[in-house]
């Protein structure tokens, strides 16, 4: 008897069966091969705009998928420099067999997680509770929660031209049984739609003709632990592009695409089309961009971004040979399409349980979403909440003012899927204040007092914030006179001074960095030696907070107000016919969902603000 099953080897897996088992649970976790937990399917990457500030938040939590990054890393870049500090994104390039080995390691480590490779077929519940589950070889193993992690398995089908075969993942077969049995329950399902590019041979490019992409000369990371960690002997990225010939070529192949003959039907990712959608999509665009990115440091398989496809493989190579540096291409993998069965999550609560089967949890792209870092972030909440409800304590549930994980969780259960889910920042109304920076901030103690985040990694974080306030101080106090920064600022075509200022109105101004300060004030310099990864971080923390202070008060401030709704509580079991003033969409909105505050409620789409104004009414508010 297991305390927690986990269903489902990759990223929303693993953090389900890492998180529950740090806990204390007894996991098992099931996979149908052991040899590709936590394999990257797609590209090999980890992070990106939004993606990345999700990683930090994991291991902010105590999650490991930062971890395991940046031991994998290839390559590092921190997009959107050129914005403000809320846009900036971390990404890595990962060595995509590193990766999968290194989250082996980790939970093969951990004495509390157990393994069956295996296929699940079906659940056993009684009454409106899960019991365990059945497999396909036909054993019963019986746990207090289940959490279901499948991916694309669910009833998978892959496309490529005119060719169908029932498939979870390139040469993995697809699950049958729970979906059915689901259906059965009562849960609504839906079907979606992915794709994967084809992988290339390195060594058939003639690299020469395209543009080679290089890392970040002073490379970051992802986990709050990897002090003094930096990625050395980066690998480059190339970019090359299509072209007329190449789109005629594609677009030869339409008469045969299950994308437009109607066989596949599952709804696609808008914002990651595939190229017979860009062509369609952008018909006067004469090109589009191609990154060839390394799949790993001992293997010549790169995998082709921006190139998704579901077309004949014969066309998929004869367009190949019209792209620059691709003209004596040899392809390891066709790219397809894959159509599975997803579960919309309006029918789950904010812990990720469903609403109609008590101790069931539904993870990843199970519920809609897609990209290695939603998922991660969706089973180590269900991870930790399966654990919590078990033994009997509070839910773990971080609010959208707190991280992206919790504006993903708000979205899903508030608003539903119409298309596979992604983050992006622009979804955070409080991004300013979710940055990739201060993950630690918002949200380690949180999981420290619930005994994920480990008392070495809160001392790593009480260091930091020590030395946050020691040089916030500093600043604050220190007078600088003319000649010791008038170089500088001249240097910075700023206007020099003729008295002494506070060195916090030099921060202010645009020109002016922190690291300029450090180069000519000597007392500063010394209080921030040795400039390693951790004095790094706090100096990126200090001068965003000098920087940015008049928008990250009013940040809180509304923030704050907002997080008032979240206190006044809604009735699981409210009569919500009642409120006959409430428009009729608003209503059924309302009794489907069963939002459990007024803030959650304001968010629902279809209910309107004077809905909000006579629920609250009618509540004494």
């Amino acid at each position: 008897m297991y305390d927690v099953i986990v269903v489902g080897g990759g990223h929303a897996g693993c953090e389900a069966a890492s998180s529950a088992a740090n806990l204390g649970s007894r996991v098992l976790l099931i996979t149908m091969d052991i040899s590709k937990i936590a394999q990257m399917s797609c590209n090999p990457a980890i992070g990106g705009i939004a993606k990345g500030q999700i990683v930090r938040e994991i291991d902010a939590i105590g999650g490991y998928t930062g971890v395991v990054t940046d031991k994998s890393t290839i390559q590092f870049r921190m997009l959107n420099k050129s914005k403000g500090p809320a846009m900036w994104s971390p990404r890595a390039q990962c060595d995509r067999m590193m990766f999968s080995a290194s989250w082996r390691k980790i939970l093969e480590s951990n004495p509390n997680i157990d393994f069956w490779q295996d296929i699940v077929t079906e659940l056993i519940i009684k009454g409106e509770r899960v019991y365990g589950v059945r497999t396909k070889i036909g054993k019963e193993i019986f746990g207090t929660s289940v959490i279901l992690t499948n991916g694309t398995f669910f009833n998978g089908v892959i496309h490529i031209g005119k060719v169908k075969m029932e498939a979870g993942r390139a040469s993995e077969p697809s699950s049958k049984g729970i979906s059915e049995q689901l259906v059965d329950l009562g849960f609504t399902a839906g079907r979606m739609k992915t794709g994967t590019p084809p992988r290339i041979d390195g060594r058939s490019v003639d690299f020469s003709k395209t543009i080679r992409q290089e890392g970040d000369t002073d490379p970051g990371k992802f986990s709050f632990l990897s002090h003094n960690y930096r990625v050395k002997d980066q690998l480059p990225c190339f970019i090359t592009y299509t072209n007329s010939e190449v789109h005629n070529i594609l677009s030869g192949g339409f008469s045969d695409s299950p994308l437009f003959s109607g066989r596949i039907k599952g709804t696609g990712p808008r914002y990651c089309p595939s190229i017979e959608d860009k062509i369609v999509t952008f018909s006067n665009r004469d090109c589009h961009q191609l990154f060839l990115e390394p799949e790993g440091r001992n293997t010549v398989e790169y995998y082709l971004n921006g190139f998704s496809t579901s077309l004949d493989h014969d066309i998929q190579i004869k367009a190949l040979k019209m792209v620059p540096g691709l003209e004596n291409v040899r392809v390891f993998r066709a790219g397809y399409a894959i159509e599975y069965d997803y579960f919309p999550p309006t029918q789950l609560k904010y812990t990720l349980e469903t609403k109609l089967i008590e101790n069931l949890y539904f993870a990843g792209q199970i519920n809609g979403t897609t990209g290695y870092e939603e998922a991660a972030a969706q089973g180590l909440i269900a991870g930790i909440n399966s654990h919590m409800k078990n033994n009997n304590k509070p839910e773990f549930v971080p609010g959208r003012e707190d991280a992206y994980i919790g504006v993903l969780i708000d979205d899903l259960i508030l608003k539903g899927v119409d298309e596979p889910y992604r983050m992006f920042t622009s979804r955070a109304e409080f991004r300013l204040l979710l940055r990739q920076d201060n993950a630690d901030e918002r949200l380690t103690l949180r999981s420290n007092d619930i005994g994920l985040a480990s008392d070495s990694r809160v001392s790593i974080f009480r260091s930091k914030t020590r030395k946050i306030e020691e040089v916030t101080q500093f600043i604050r106090k220190y007078s600088v006179s003319p000649d010791l920064i008038n170089s500088i600022l001249e240097k910075n075509r700023t206007t020099p001074i003729r008295q002494k200022v506070k060195l916090s109105e030099i921060l202010l101004r645009p020109q002016i960095s922190i690291h300029d300060l450090i180069d000519v004030v000597p007392e500063l310099r010394a209080l921030c030696l040795p400039l390693d990864d951790l004095i790094i971080e706090v100096l990126e923390s200090v001068q965003i907070n000098f920087k940015y202070q008049g928008y990250l008060a009013r940040e809180r401030l509304i923030a704050d107000k907002i997080k008032r709704l979240e206190n006044i509580e809604i009735s699981s079991d409210y009569d919500y016919e009642k409120l006959k003033a409430i428009s009729t969409e608003g209503r059924q909105k309302l009794k489907k969902i069963k939002p459990l505050t007024i803030g959650q409620a304001s968010r629902i789409s279809g209910v309107s603000p004077s809905d909000i104004n006579v629920l609250l009414v009618h509540m004494g508010r």
